[in-house]
């Protein structure tokens, strides 16, 4: 049951939308990124991030049984860090991102764009459902290192740094939360419950594609500014 429905997952287009988001491209090649830029991106990346451990928190509490419960908690264990706070994800990326010099409050005090909040919002509405729920965690999962890479490929053209330990974490952790997610949904389900799954994965996706959409929004508006073309 389970190949099927990953292999649904990592075929499905909204996906390839995502992972294949212009934003991406643009970070890697544009010319005219510039610090500025990407401290935005810093800034509204941290919602999401500082929420994903409420997530899974809420989520455990509201699973079908302790088989689920427990594939999940070991996702909650390492984005806390396994025991140590300081090695928590939030705290890694916040250390990171100052490290290389970027504003402790522009990475983790800027107001969220409407797409963020509306991202965030629903991270915590799909908590309160078993399936929505897994959906929007195994969805996450097989997309979050195309993702998490992007934004290193930025801070790294802007500051020159190679070493990101946020980034790091990330490519070292993903694999064992792509596992940890395909053993919460180990047990034989219905067609209605894969169907639900699959459909909360896309759901979550089209967010996420709404985020970046509003990420590169916010790049074409400092790229046309009077200011910046007078730079």
């Amino acid at each position: 049951m389970i190949p099927t429905i990953r292999q649904a997952l990592m075929k499905d287009n909204r996906r390839a939308e995502l992972i294949n988001h212009r934003f991406f491209a643009r970070v890697k090649h544009s010319p005219d990124l510039d610090r500025g830029q990407v401290a935005r991106f810093l800034g509204q990346w941290w919602h999401p991030l500082h929420f994903f451990p409420t997530f899974l928190s809420r989520l455990v509490s509201n699973l079908r049984d302790i088989e689920m419960k427990t594939a999940v908690s070991k996702i909650l264990w390492e984005e806390l860090g396994e025991g140590k706070p300081d090695r928590a994800h939030e705290r890694v990326y916040v250390d990171t991102m100052t490290a290389v010099g970027f504003p402790a409050e522009a990475v983790n005090a800027a107001a969220p764009l409407p797409a963020t909040e509306r991202l965030v919002q629903r991270y915590g509405e799909a908590a309160t459902d078993c399936w929505t729920g897994l959906g929007f965690l195994y969805g996450t999962e097989v997309a979050d290192l195309a993702m998490v890479s992007g934004i290193g490929v930025s801070v790294r053209r802007v500051t020159g740094e190679k070493q990101l330990p946020w980034v790091t974490i990330h490519a070292q952790q993903e694999p064992g939360h792509i596992e940890s997610a395909q053993e919460a949904i180990a047990s034989e389900l219905s067609e209605i419950e894969i169907h639900k799954i699959h459909e909360a994965a896309r759901e979550m996706w089209s967010l996420w594609i709404a985020f970046f959409d509003a990420l590169d929004a916010a790049f074409d508006a400092r790229e046309h500014a009077p200011e910046h073309a007078q730079a």
